[in-house]
């Protein structure tokens, strides 16, 4: 794929802060697709360390709450400060996602990208703690690490190099996805799909000295890499 707005950011950069597979590249492919408008006041949740809010703010033009609990708010402003980004573009935010400190229907849209299945399989989740956030009509984009089909009742042993079964209960297919997020009330899922870029953010993640990046290459290398894939869901709040 194409990716001409990720490109302009160097592989110094990206090697020294993401955190799994290519966020800005697969964030992009989606917001090919659809994304919210110019100007949009939007919920990155579990942005890390503010790869995917800084692309936003300065990419698309959207008014970013970059918001996690691993990396300090502090840690991630001064990254902001580097690369120019003023408090009326971005502002960074320590919470934890079952306590996040915001008004009800206070986004236009809610981003979340390689983070939000840490938490929201919980049946509960999107609607107790996150949904409400949302404007009526706002969309919610996630991107989750998946499986292109589960595997849980037999992982292969291409997945427990250094992964333990532990380590994947939060990767699922399509289907059990739809299965979750069905039981909320008050939203509609328009779309679940797989990207395309899976292999090539995979890839640049890989080549990361981090060590979980390290750690990671011994599966891919053994195949896992086959039966997995990257979700894109876009919902919609009623």
């Amino acid at each position: 794929m194409n990716y001409p707005l990720s490109s302009k950011y160097s592989l110094e950069f990206l090697r020294e802060n993401i955190m799994g597979p290519n966020p800005i590249k697969l964030l992009e492919e989606m917001f090919q697709r659809e994304r919210p408008i110019e100007g949009s006041v939007v919920l990155d949740l579990g942005c890390g360390r503010g790869v995917t809010s800084i692309f936003m703010a300065k990419e698309y033009g959207l008014h970013v709450f970059a918001t996690d609990l691993w990396v300090s708010a502090t840690e991630n402003k001064q990254r902001f400060d580097v690369m120019g980004l003023t408090i009326d573009q971005i502002i960074p935010i320590h919470a934890e996602a079952h306590e996040l400190p915001y008004a009800d229907e206070f986004f236009d849209a809610v981003v979340s990208v390689d983070s939000y299945h840490y938490f929201g399989l919980e049946k509960d989740y999107l609607g107790q703690h996150l949904l409400p956030l949302v404007k009526h009509g706002g969309k919610l984009y996630l991107i989750v690490p998946g499986m292109k089909k589960d595997l849980h009742t037999a992982l292969p042993p291409e997945m427990l190099v250094t992964w333990s079964a532990e380590d994947l209960d939060t990767i699922h297919d399509s289907a059990h996805w739809r299965g979750v997020l069905e039981q909320t009330k008050g939203m509609e899922i328009e779309e679940i799909y797989e990207l395309e870029g899976n292999d090539e953010c995979w890839r640049d993640w890989l080549a990361c000295d981090n060590p979980y990046a390290v750690s990671d290459r011994k599966p891919m290398e053994a195949g896992a890499g086959k039966y997995m894939n990257m979700l894109a869901i876009i919902l919609r709040r009623k």
